[in-house]
């Protein structure tokens, strides 16, 4: 690599790193102060579901979209977009006079992140093209999603106490115009060398049946068999079937069916879900039912998710140095194992209702995100062609994000059952004791998948 080439590598670093961390940071913030938020804008406990879950939902619907589009149309021109999208989108969440505005502001906000995540990592496998650069700038990038799960609750909380919930949008408004203004002009365009086309169907199948799923998924805490769960569930499924004949017909398919049959594609892909499913879901919930179960404050609430995403950062930047030494499915394996051992060691806190309890297992889960993390960034650009980086990138964060709606939804199910007699809604310490059981479990399968991928490496 030049001298030149390795200074735009450089500022394409810093630039989406920045971004990534802008996307966590706003990804977060409900999660610490979701009492207060719920209480400001007038929202029941299944509305509450939705202030979390909205941005997900945009996430999830639109990644594989903004990778795709990043690709032929430009990786720089998408991220950028997504930008100043986010810098909207925030702002309006920042003077939303109700549930719904705000909810809808942050499925908005899901849409920039889709944009800014899978444009961004394309633009980084981009510039660095060696098995050693990547794997350094991977983990940076992975390094940022632990750093803004870390700091996000901590300074929404902050903001809060000495003002209000709102603080926390404004300045990140503020800060994502501040970087859509500049940092374009940091990043140099890449596209891929083929007939730029827009797959529509393709784009109104996926993200019209993802996001049908997912509000499936979400009302499903008040009953599975309702109409409201039923209809849309049914209704998503059968676009996603649409989807997928569309795209093995198609000419110039958003997703390239064929990638599946490289089984590590497939393990990126499924690692990615699993992460979602057993990494962020329960991890998201766990800050409110401290603060519902034990009484934790707002900012301690924060204090015990950057615990887990303080290890997460650590471990994910360390892999940088280490990452070309460790195959990616060691990573993944020895991630979810570190998962489920550290949701083990947490059972017993809420009854117990001590919140020391959960130290140890919120450092052992959060070192196995960082792996998890580092280990699908580095697979998510190096299991697709080199034309196609966004497309992996976008692909492989459509599966964690579509995981993590899941797996926040399957949490917050679980934490409300098992409530004593005579309790109707609300949480309980068996509850989220069966939290950390469904995550470790989870978490378990996932690393079976990983160790099936290395077990099929070592006999062929």
């Amino acid at each position: 690599m030049s001298r030149d080439e390795a200074r735009t590598a450089s500022r394409a670093l810093f630039v989406v790193c920045a971004a990534t961390l802008l996307v966590l940071l706003n990804y977060t913030a409900p999660v610490a102060v979701l009492p207060q938020t719920a209480a400001s804008l007038g929202a029941g406990l299944t509305t509450q579901t939705w202030l979390i879950n909205a941005i997900t939902l945009g996430l999830a619907a639109t990644l594989l979209v903004a990778g795709s589009l990043g690709d032929d149309f430009g990786r720089r021109r998408v991220f950028w977009v997504g930008l100043a999208l986010l810098a909207v989108s925030t702002a309006a969440a920042a003077v939303a006079p109700d549930a719904g505005t705000f909810i809808a502001a942050r499925v908005v906000q899901g849409v920039a992140g889709a944009a800014i995540l899978a444009a961004g990592l394309g633009l980084l496998g981009h510039a660095y093209r060696t098995n050693h650069g990547r794997a350094h700038a991977t983990a940076r990038w992975a390094s940022m999603l632990g750093a803004g799960i870390a700091i996000g609750p901590l300074a929404s909380a902050g903001l809060a106490s000495i003002g209000s919930w709102r603080w926390f949008y404004v300045i990140l408004a503020a800060l994502a115009a501040v970087l859509a203004v500049t940092g374009g002009r940091l990043l140099a365009e890449s596209r891929a060398a083929r007939v730029a086309r827009i797959d529509v169907p393709g784009v109104l199948t996926l993200g019209t049946g993802l996001a049908l799923v997912l509000v499936a998924v979400t009302a499903g805490r008040t009953g599975w068999v309702r109409p409201a769960t039923l209809v849309p569930l049914v209704l998503g499924a059968l676009l996603l079937a649409v989807f997928v004949a569309v795209e093995a017909r198609g000419r110039a398919p958003m997703l390239d069916l064929a990638l599946f049959r490289r089984p590590d594609f497939r393990v990126a892909t499924l690692g990615a879900l699993f992460t979602g499913l057993a990494a962020l879901g329960p991890s998201t919930v766990l800050p409110t039912l401290a603060q519902r179960l034990i009484g934790v404050s707002a900012l301690g609430a924060a204090g015990l998710a950057f615990v887990w995403a303080g290890a997460s950062f650590v471990v994910s930047d360390q892999m940088r140095r280490l990452g070309t030494r460790v195959a990616p499915h060691r990573q993944l394996a020895l991630g979810f194992a570190l998962t489920a051992v550290g949701y083990l060691a947490m059972l017993g806190y809420a009854d117990a209702h001590s919140w020391l309890r959960t130290i140890p297992g919120l450092l052992i889960s959060g070192a196995g995100s960082g792996l998890l993390n580092a280990a699908l960034a580095r697979l998510a650009v190096a299991t697709v062609p080199a034309d196609r980086v966004a497309m992996g990138s976008g692909a492989n964060n459509t599966a964690r994000y579509v995981g993590a709606a899941l797996g926040v939804a399957a949490s917050i199910t679980a934490a409300s059952s098992l409530l004593p007699a005579g309790q109707s809604g609300g949480f309980s310490a068996h509850g989220a004791d069966a939290v950390l059981l469904l995550g470790a479990v989870l978490a378990l399968a996932g690393m079976g998948i990983a160790l099936a991928r290395r077990n099929e490496r070592a006999t062929t």
